[in-house]
């Protein structure tokens, strides 16, 4: 177990390297494919590719080094840029703080943010920072609790309330940190990362969204980028260093080690790494998962969210303060649709199914020429397509009855609170996650934040159209707790504005006592909101078990299949990622999309002004219009462009969680801040192509010209040693 030191700060002699032999052997690269965990960079001979430091300058267990300067924003990416706590991260990002403190008469969003000192700065809402700290291999601790004869459901509740005793554990033994046990492979291996958690976190400077948002929906995941999708935050902690709440005498948090910043960027063909978060990948799923994916999952998401983007905008469309209540959750929703689609359309075209399929017929012709993996193995892969077949049958059912209580705030406001109140009456290890004693406050403050943003005549118009949706799939027929879902229009209409005029949930100090109640107490208030989450609540727990059965038999049988495929490859793997730290490594790149087309890997300012109509995504502020036109671009002209270079595209391995990720030259400079990908690598959650898998970021120097030359802010440029 970690050993705590005084205060909130970890030794460095006690960072345990992850045990390489679970994850994969030299000699597996191929290409730049890949999200390494850091403790294995020896490993990828990286000057070979252009690194010019040391590995061992990148990742070091016994000294501070460059993952020292990384860190986890909420659930992107962000490097420290000074040593007062100074976080760059991208716009996006920072996004939802930017509209918490956003009105109409101080529309940041609109308008931007800056902090022209400490005092300044203001809370970002709901923000977290955590730095990596230590991590080590646990997969045994962690297995050890499994018994013949367990039941599927009784192995995931095995494995989940180890993993929960461990994390307690070591947080006991290092007050102030983070604990938290990831899967690297399904049910096979298991790491317990260590982490400083910072819960004071400050917005210091947002350029306009028309920067840093420029280009909106229509861009995203689009090549070429002009967006400025970059913003600063700074990291608080209290006086003797310690993590602490928003208080006005906590003082900038000092990072063991902060990035660097090179105004003079990257030029085609150079050598970038990127260090962060990728969220999670499913490369090591079958292909009966890809055709669960491309034919029920996928094709839901993007009618669903679409439906529900296009019902909030309208309702915001006339109305500013509605809009910035909105914007944040469209916003959200937004990416995730267009995403789907890219992610639709690369499964389709590249029938990535197919080809995975192909590559298992093969793995089970193996499987089958010896008698003994025959009588170990034969079995796996049906099993698994039996799982996914399973849950293609019941989607339409469980699909919108999980969304019923995330497309409605009201609905997902009650469901918190009353299955809060179901948990919270067990011992602290059986709860469900959120709802522990060390999540449950983080629980309450983010769904008092969303209870904030809820527009009543807009929920109700949501709500209504989950029921539609229910309406017409048979096994909702067969639930009482759903018979609204089968009333007439107006019978129906009547019934939910009875809802909506009779709840006390957009009252915020009924919720935060509601959070604070048992069961009991909770169905006394009689909301009509509380009221029909509780006679729903039993099948949200038939959907919860069954999502813990069906997971408890594919850790097992993925952790099979890993074993015998390692023996048929004779290879390990890199594990998918799993929002723990990684490092991927590329270069400035550009690419064909398609026959007879080159898209270059620099933008630049032009661009944005090429782009600019004056209509919303595409406007630019005035300032940017009359400096471009009077060539004012200072030490941050790029002599090939004649010009600030905006945007750079590169082929490093990324995902979701990526984003805000420091985009790091050969000496481990920041030269830009990852945001994207390319349409076509939407598909890198399934699988990478060196050919078209291509990141987007937004270039340094376009950060600094903005924060600088443009909106003034030259103290950060200052802070950060960029000399003017």
């Amino acid at each position: 177990m970690f050993v705590s030191s005084r205060s909130v700060r970890i030794s460095r002699s006690v960072r345990i390297a992850i045990c390489c032999s679970c994850f994969w052997l030299t000699g597996w690269l191929s290409a730049d494919e890949g999200m390494y965990p850091v403790s294995e960079i020896e490993k990828l001979n990286l000057a070979s590719h252009g690194l010019k430091m040391l590995p061992g300058d990148i990742f070091n267990p016994n000294q501070a080094c460059l993952i020292d300067g990384i860190c986890k924003v909420n659930g992107c990416t962000g490097s420290f840029v000074s040593p007062q706590g100074l976080i760059i991260t991208n716009h996006h990002c920072a996004y939802r703080a930017i509209q918490s403190a956003s009105t109409t008469e101080n529309d940041f969003l609109a308008n931007g943010f800056q902090a022209r000192t400490l005092a300044d700065e203001i809370p970002a809402k709901g923000y977290t920072v955590r730095i990596t700290e230590a991590f080590s291999d646990i997969s045994e601790q962690v297995l050890a609790v499994l018994e013949e004869g367990m039941g599927f459901a009784e192995r995931t509740k095995a494995i989940d309330q180890r993993r929960k005793e461990l994390e307690k554990a070591a947080e006991q033994a290092n007050q102030g940190m983070r604990a938290e046990v990831a899967e690297m492979f399904a049910g096979k291996t298991y790491v317990l990362f260590l982490y400083t958690y910072i819960t004071d976190v400050r917005l210091v400077f947002a350029p306009p969204a028309s920067v840093g948002e420029f280009g909106g929906d229509t861009d995203n995941w689009e090549w070429p980028r002009h967006t400025g999708d970059f913003t600063f935050l700074r990291a608080y902690v209290a006086p003797d260093g310690s993590t602490a709440d928003y208080a006005e005498e906590n003082v900038p948090y000092q990072p063991k080690r902060f990035i660097q910043v090179d105004p003079n960027g990257v030029e085609e063909g150079d050598f970038v790494m990127l260090i962060g978060y990728p969220g999670r990948t499913a490369r090591h799923k079958t292909a009966s998962f890809l055709v669960y994916e491309e034919q029920v999952r996928l094709p839901f998401i993007v009618d669903l969210y679409g439906w529900q983007i296009d019902q909030m905008e309208a309702a915001g469309k006339e109305n500013r303060a509605l809009a910035l209540k909105l914007t944040s959750r469209i916003k959200s929703l937004a990416n995730v649709e267009k995403r789907s689609r890219g992610q639709l359309k690369g499964l389709r075209r590249a029938k990535i199914a197919d080809g995975r399929a192909a590559k298992e017929a093969e793995l089970q012709a193996y499987i089958d020429a010896d008698p003994d993996r025959q009588k170990q193995y034969g079995h796996l892969l049906s099993e698994i397509n039996n799982v996914y077949a399973e849950m293609g049958e019941t989607a339409a059912f469980e699909l919108n009855l999980q969304n019923l209580t995330s497309a409605s705030r009201m609905m997902n406001l009650a469901f918190s609170m009353y299955d809060s109140a179901v948990e919270r009456q067990k011992p602290d290890l059986e709860r469900e996650a959120p709802y522990m004693d060390r999540n449950f406050d983080l629980t309450r403050k983010r769904q008092l934040l969303n209870q904030q943003n809820i527009d009543p005549a807009t929920d109700k118009v949501l709500l209504s159209g989950m029921l539609d949706r229910l309406a017409k799939v048979p096994a909702a027929k067969t639930v009482d707790a759903l018979r609204v879902a089968q009333l007439k229009d107006n019978l129906r209409n009547n019934y939910l504005d009875s809802m909506y005029t009779q709840s006390w949930l957009i009252d915020k100090n009924y919720v935060e006592d509601g959070f604070a109640k048992t069961p009991a107490e909770l169905k006394e208030l009689d909301d009509p909101f509380l009221n029909w989450v509780i006679e729903l609540y039993p099948e949200y727990l038939k959907l919860r078990e069954k999502g813990k059965e069906r997971n408890g038999r594919l850790d097992q049988l993925y952790g099979e299949l890993v074993a015998v495929k390692q023996q048929f490859q004779n290879a390990n793997f890199v594990p998918d990622a799993n929002a723990t730290l990684r490092l991927t490594f590329g270069h400035v790149k550009g690419y064909s999309p398609e026959d007879a087309v080159y898209k270059s890997p620099i933008t630049s300012l032009a661009g944005v002004i090429d782009k600019t109509t004056g209509q919303a995504p595409f406007i630019t502020p005035q300032k940017i219009m009359d400096m471009h036109a009077r060539q004012e671009f200072g030490r941050y002209r790029n002599e090939k462009l004649d010009d600030v270079p905006v945007a750079i595209l590169y082929d490093t391995d990324t995902t979701g969680g990526n984003s805000g990720s420091p985009i790091l030259n050969a000496e481990g400079e920041l030269v830009g801040v990852n945001f994207d990908r390319a349409f076509e690598a939407t598909i890198n959650d399934f699988a990478w192509n060196e050919s078209y898998s291509r990141s987007i970021g937004v270039d340094i120097r376009y950060v600094l010209w903005i924060t600088g030359d443009v909106f003034g802010a030259t103290h950060l440029l200052q802070e950060m040693g960029v000399k003017e």
